[in-house]
């Protein structure tokens, strides 16, 4: 386990150097003009890399280095032929090939530390099998969460408790009774950059946790986007811990699924309202035509014929 938890944290410190390998070749593009990333998705992907390939040997037509664009990009020619009209000089060269080099050196590294954590995680394969079946959790993600937790949901009595421990759990900011503002609480560092990250694929999926998401982020307003990945990662964590502890493969409940409890609330509200109005209430299902989840009017009600 030692092993593993060694591997995994190394890891992320090879990506997040490799990523800033990335940022510091964008920044002496920048420096030259040059702003291919305001076009294509990525910079490095395989037109970005043949266009800086191109520019490193000496190449400086704009009409020329975009039409080494491929695929859906070359949509863009015109925009990439604008993006390409820079100052490009002979030390941005210089510079663009001492970043490229070490971003290709730190990726060489990254595949050879891949092979070295798949060994160490190869008894934890049943486990690590069942959490990627949660939405946004792939296979490092939970490579991490093995060698972070272990693989043992004994030391954890709720799901609470390893949200806690993961750093995710809201923090307790109450005085006199009122409730304030509060930062999550201080965890495990590690695993819980891997959650925040698995929180923010999990809000791209039609699923459950992407519903969340986007609920979430509704409720929190524009801008706070953050602040709800974070919560999600909170509910991955919570449904990770119920995989391991119950050995089961995670049932998707679906988008649908906030809406319909929404729905089911609101008809036990109407009937205990009414109930309590001293009605009997009988539920009739909807027709085809009916409103969709979430708009419903209350259910129809008869008064009580009892004396």
């Amino acid at each position: 386990m030692a092993a593993l938890r060694q591997r995994t944290r190394y890891r992320k410190k090879l990506i997040e150097s490799r990523t800033a390998e990335g940022q510091r070749l964008s920044k002496v593009l920048e420096d030259a003009g040059i702003k291919i990333d305001s076009v294509a998705s990525e910079l490095l992907g395989v037109s970005g890399r043949d266009m800086i390939e191109a520019l490193i040997a000496g190449e400086r037509n704009p009409g020329v280095l975009a039409n080494l664009a491929r695929r859906r990009l070359r949509a863009k020619i015109d925009a990439l032929q604008m993006a390409c009209d820079g100052r490009f000089t002979d030390s941005h060269a210089q510079m663009c090939r001492l970043h490229l080099d070490s971003y290709d050196h730190l990726t060489a590294r990254i595949a050879e530390l891949d092979i070295l954590v798949a060994e160490a995680a190869e008894p934890f394969a049943a486990i690590i099998a069942r959490l990627v079946t949660i939405p946004g959790i792939g296979p490092r993600t939970a490579q991490v969460i093995v060698a972070e937790t272990g693989g043992d949901m004994a030391r954890f009595a709720t799901p609470a408790r390893l949200g806690a421990w993961a750093g995710l759990a809201p923090g307790d900011n109450e005085s006199a009774g009122k409730r304030k503002k509060a930062a999550v609480r201080p965890g495990n560092q590690h695993l819980r950059a891997a959650m925040v990250e698995a929180g923010w694929s999990a809000a791209r999926t039609a699923t459950r946790p992407g519903a969340r998401f986007r609920r979430l982020a509704r409720r929190f307003g524009r801008g706070n986007e953050k602040k709800a990945a974070v919560a999600v990662a909170h509910t991955l964590i919570c449904i990770a811990w119920a995989v391991i502890k119950h050995d089961q493969d995670y049932a998707e409940a679906g988008e649908q699924y906030y809406e319909q409890r929404d729905r089911e609330h609101l008809i036990r509200h109407y009937q205990q309202a009414l109930a309590r109005l001293g009605y009997q209430v009988t539920l009739v299902p909807p027709d085809d035509g009916s409103p969709p989840p979430g708009t419903d009017t209350p259910p129809t009600a008869a008064p009580d014929q009892a004396a």
